[in-house]
This record gives structure tokens, C-alpha cells and sequence, in this order.
């Protein structure tokens, strides 16, 4: 007997036990169910004839005799036909060098941004000198694929760093054996499961404000803006964004993105003109009204920008620096959690699909990656001092000078400054906010009650 098994994309495997009682696989490619009928019929023909020293049937044979010479090695290489000897057959083709066979496969891939080339470029050069430069596809074993793993972590490699040149690794071979070049992929059971540290940090907007005051320039200050108050990408996003892109009537901003531009209908975004960065770019505008891009500073695209496309840039030294002169620790993933601590914010007022389709990702990667759990919430749910965190924050803030304003004793409220037209307002009553106005933190006007 043989039988039928579909994998993800429609390749269709058929499997059979031979006479020595083990299971043998012989894959077929993408191919529709009915001519996989057909073939897994022969197959268990010429295995049953195999077993039992018969005669295949006539028609059996002449199928098994126009079989074209890439789909009768697979049949010889599971014990179901004899090799044909010819004088007329051509030399065997000797499998490709793997270290040119990933260089050509990473060159041809014009679907992948060059920042995935990168990180690419790293498995091979890892695969590569863990293998040696002469080596061919088919002289890859399991057990070579094992022992690549075993290498990684004597070396201390993470294990995040592990399993994306594991599955490259596998990538590779996977698409050496659709394309028939090898009959089996030695790295498809070595696996490692990824593991990384939380490495979440929300950037409160107290240390915002302090972050901003400690930039050295109007082109720093406007980097952490674009990144904590937009919530957008740095660098690609960040460097990418023109005094054109801004809607000043219509009070929105078009966001280029350069990561997903290769993505249908994902070549920007639009997100609203927050009213804390309106306070921002106004205050841009004052310092250099005649540039082009929000971020002037054309050392900064040209480090970001290599032959291939967007890359990332050493922003990171100087920013680290910018923290601790704003008297803060440095944190993990230092502008992705200044992005994320936006969306988390963001996540308080609006439902998930208009949060993430202001930051450009998805709910999955926003529940994974980028929304946090605060000192707020949890302030909020013991209802401690009968404030919301921020308010608690905010009369500490006043109660030690950081903030100037009225008698830090009475309670407070916050006014904002709404764009012209909106008719959203503080309710007296309830004092709750109401409308986009998604982070008031930025125009405190402390009034007693």
C-alpha cells in the first residue's frame, strides 16, 4: 500500500513501507490530488512487485520506461527501480557549491528589503565557515546539520540568533530540494526554540519631556519626537519624513515606509497631527523654516542609506548618551520601546485596527512586540490615591517644582488646546477626555478646582 500526504503550498508526498518493513518517501512537488492518485497507484505496484519478485504488469513497465530521468532517480533512490545504464546518458550534473548556490539564491530574492539580505548574509558566512567553502549540497548530512547547532551554542550564540540561521539554513535547503538538486533537507528536524528576555521598557511621558530638553539639537529633539509622540520607525521612517508630507488643514501627516514599501498598498501611512506634535513642529519651524525634511541632517540619511536600500545607522551611541544626560538609565531596544510606549499609550483611547494602522504593524505583532503593561494600569486598578497614574505623577511633579503651575495641594485637571473646529471639550461633570485627542500630557495647564 502507499499513501498520500499534502504539505503547506499543495506538494504532495507519497509515502510506502518496502519489504525490509520501512517507511519510504517520495516527493512528488506541486501537483494537483488526481495525477498524485495516479502515480501513488504505480507506486504501489512496483513496491508490491518488489516484495514479492513478480513481474511488474505491462503497462506498469512502459510507465516506469518513459519516466523522465530527475523523477526515475527519486524511484531509484527509494529501492523501486534499477539505475539505467546507458552510453547515451549524460554525465550525472554535480550539485552546486553551497556557499554560491546561497549567494545566487540571496541575489535572485528581489521580494526581501536589504536589511533581510543582511541578516541572510550572516547565516551564510556562519554556514560557510562551519562547512568550508568547498562544500556541495549534497554533502550535507543531518548529522552536519546537528552539529551546526551544537557549534552555535558552544560558541554562545542566543538562541534567537540561532534559530534565524537555522531557518535559513532551511530555507536553502528546501528550496534545493523543490528544485531537485537534493532529496532531502538535512536541516529539517534541527530545531531551537526562540527565547529572548522581556526586553520591554515604557518611556513615561515625564522621562519624554526630560529626553526632549536634553537633545543637543533641533534635529535630536525632533528624531525623539517623531519616535515617542508618532510612533514611527527609526531610522527609515524618521529620516524619510518632509514639511510635505504634513496636512496642516486637514491635520494629518503622510508616513513613508521604507520597510513594508514593497508590500501592496503598504508604501506609507497616514496618522493624525497629534496636538503634541503640532507643539513640536511648530517649534521646528521657528528654528529652520527653510528645510526639506524634518530631520535636516543629511549625515544622517547617508548612514542610513547604503547601496542596496535602508539599513540601520549608529543613532544608538548618541541617543544612550541623550539619556543619561537626561538623568535616565539607558534601556533595551532603545528607539523600538520609545515606539512602543506610543502604542501602548495609543492603545488606551482607540481600538487595536486604528492603532496599528497608524504604526504600520498588525495586532498579532502589536500584542507580541509593542504593547506594555505600565505603573499607570496598575495604579489605576488599586485606584490608589483616587487619581489615574498620571494625575499622581503630575502632582508629585508640581509638589517637587519639576513642574511650575498653581497650589500643588489642590487637585488638578488638564486643559488642551484643541485644533480649530473640534468640537470635542472636558466634560465639567465626568472630567474625562473625549475625542482623537490621544495624549494630553504635552499642553498641562494645572487649574484648581
Amino acid at each position: 500500500m502507499a499513501s498520500i500526504s499534502q504539505l503547506k503550498g499543495g506538494f504532495k508526498i507519497i509515502q510506502f513501507i518496502n519489504g525490509a518493513g520501512k517507511r519510504k518517501s517520495l516527493r512528488l512537488g506541486k501537483l494537483s490530488m488526481q495525477d498524485a492518485e495516479m502515480i501513488r497507484t504505480k507506486i504501489a505496484e512496483l513496491n508490491i512487485a518488489k516484495i514479492a519478485g513478480t513481474d511488474l504488469k505491462v503497462e506498469t513497465a512502459r510507465w516506469l520506461a518513459d519516466r523522465p530521468d530527475t523523477f526515475y532517480t527519486k524511484l531509484v533512490a527509494v529501492g523501486l527501480a534499477a539505475p539505467r545504464i546507458s552510453e547515451l546518458d549524460p554525465e550525472p550534473i554535480e550539485a552546486p557549491l553551497i556557499s554560491k548556490f546561497m549567494d545566487d539564491y540571496i541575489a535572485k530574492r528581489g521580494d526581501v528589503k536589504p536589511a533581510t539580505k543582511e541578516i541572510w548574509g550572516q547565516g551564510k558566512r556562519g554556514l560557510v565557515d562551519f562547512l568550508g567553502a568547498d562544500r556541495r549540497l549534497n554533502q550535507v548530512t543531518a548529522g552536519d546539520a546537528q552539529d551546526y547547532k551544537s557549534k552555535m551554542l558552544r560558541d554562545g550564540l542566543a538562541p534567537y540568533t540561532i534559530s534565524k540561521r537555522l531557518q535559513f539554513a532551511n530555507k536553502i535547503f528546501i528550496y534545493s530540494v523543490d528544485h531537485e538538486l537534493i532529496s532531502k533537507n538535512p536541516f529539517a528536524k534541527v530545531k531551537i526554540v526562540k527565547t529572548m528576555a522581556d526586553r520591554k521598557h515604557f518611556v513615561s511621558p515625564q522621562d519624554t519631556a526630560k529626553l526632549l530638553e536634553a537633545a543637543p539639537d533641533q534635529d535630536w529633539r525632533m528624531i525623539i519626537a517623531l519616535a515617542r509622540l508618532a510612533g514611527l520607525r527609526t531610522p527609515s521612517e524618521v529620516l524619510s519624513i518632509k514639511w510635505s508630507h504634513i496636512d496642516w488643514v486637514e491635520k494629518i501627516v503622510t508616513v513613508p515606509s521604507p520597510k513594508t514599501e514593497h508590500h501592496a498598498g503598504k508604501a506609507s501611512r497616514i496618522i493624525p497631527l497629534f496636538p503634541e506634535l503640532r507643539a513640536e513642529f511648530a517649534r521646528a519651524l521657528e528654528v529652520d523654516p527653510q528645510s526639506e525634511y524634518l530631520v535636516d541632517n543629511p549625515k544622517f540619511r547617508r548612514g542610513s542609506i547604503g547601496l542596496h536600500g535602508w539599513r540601520n545607522c549608529n543613532l544608538r551611541t548618541t541617543f544612550q548618551r541623550i539619556v543619561k544626560r537626561a538623568g535616565l538609565k539607558p534601556w533595551p531596544r532603545l528607539f523600538h520601546n520609545l515606539r512602543s510606549s506610543r502604542q501602548t499609550e495609543l492603545a488606551e483611547n482607540f481600538p487595536p485596527h486604528v492603532v496599528c494602522a497608524w504604526l504600520g504593524n498588525s495586532p498579532k505583532i502589536a500584542d507580541k512586540h509593542y504593547n506594555q503593561v505600565t505603573p499607570d494600569h496598575f495604579a489605576r486598578a488599586i485606584g490608589k490615591s483616587g487619581q489615574s497614574g498620571f494625575e499622581e505623577a503630575l502632582q508629585k511633579a508640581l509638589q517637587s517644582g519639576t513642574i511650575s503651575g498653581s497650589t500643588a495641594s489642590h487637585p488638578v485637571t488638564r486643559s488642551v488646546e484643541f485644533p480649530e473646529g473640534n468640537e470635542n471639550r472636558l466634560n465639567s461633570k465626568t472630567q474625562k477626555r473625549r475625542g482623537w485627542d490621544s495624549n494630553p500630557w504635552w499642553a498641562v495647564t494645572p487649574t484648581p478646582i
